[in-house]
């Protein structure tokens, strides 16, 4: 069985290694992180995000210190047609892809349902959901091709336990969760991968997202506990993408030790 370090040195002194990777949500938290682990191991990227800013940065970053190719787009997935046009665009590229991780999303406020925006529940959902998807559509039909390819989507413990105040983010990712299992019902003999990942707290930007902004409010969520970090989520990705062509993790749900549900956390 491949073991992770070899898989790392194959990577690294593969003679031509035209494969690529595509994560969506990598301006920031896990995305940002996976995108830093995989660079790590020589392979070439293609990062999409919305803030251009950020792109730029981590792909003369990456360029620099890893010495690998990086392709950024400041694409927003939640947008089908941007999504659908900049395929058609770039299908030479995005044949190359191996391995898809769909890391953009987002929550919105915690409120009751009932108190909930119009706009608020569209941007969840749009983005959790019909942006995942949207993605998605366009590499399967390379990855069929090649008979090969990996899909990670990554959802939460949100959408297998329900909590107050969670709900349209709740829904968003128990959408994540089944849409997960129907791909890989769906695509069961074709040689496709799909590997749902569902962190519980880690500590990145979602807090102070959901909050707008409340730096106060986004750092109370994690005081008196050690949260995840991004990068236990990044590593975790590697180690599920790597495991032989005949191995599929299809689900990881994963806690910081001090967390044992949603709503059960240990402050110290």
């Amino acid at each position: 069985m491949t073991t992770l370090p070899g898989f790392v040195q194959a990577l690294k002194h593969a003679k031509a290694n035209t494969s690529m990777i595509l994560i969506t949500g990598a301006t920031s938290g896990i995305g940002e992180a996976t995108a830093r682990r995989f660079a790590a191991m020589g392979q070439s990227l293609i990062l999409i995000g919305r803030r251009e800013d950020r792109l730029d940065a981590l792909h003369a970053e990456l360029s620099k210190t890893q010495g690998v190719k990086v392709h950024p787009f400041s694409l927003d997935v939640s947008q089908t047609a941007s999504v659908q046009n900049w395929a058609k665009e770039h299908g030479a590229l995005l044949k190359q892809v191996k391995i898809l991780v769909n890391s953009a999303g987002l929550a919105l406020g915690f409120k009751p349902v009932q108190d909930y925006e119009a706009k608020e529940w569209d941007t969840m959902l749009d983005i959790n959901v019909k942006g995942l998807l949207a993605m998605t559509r366009e590499l399967i039909p390379y990855f069929k091709e090649n008979r090969d390819g990996h899909i990670v989507n990554l959802g939460s413990t949100a959408g297998h336990y329900a909590y107050p105040n969670g709900n349209i983010y709740c829904a968003s990712k128990a959408a994540v969760r089944m849409l997960t299992e129907c791909m890989r019902l769906d695509l069961n003999g074709t040689g496709i991968r799909v590997t749902e990942i569902s962190p519980g707290m880690v500590e990145t930007e979602f807090s102070k997202v959901r909050f707008s902004g409340d730096t106060k409010k986004a750092d109370s969520v994690y005081a008196g506990m050690t949260p995840l970090t991004a990068d236990d989520i990044a590593e975790t990705i590697v180690w599920c993408t790597s495991r032989p062509r005949h191995v599929n993790v299809q689900e990881l749900i994963i806690y910081p030790t001090d967390q044992a549900s949603p709503t059960l956390v240990k402050r110290h």
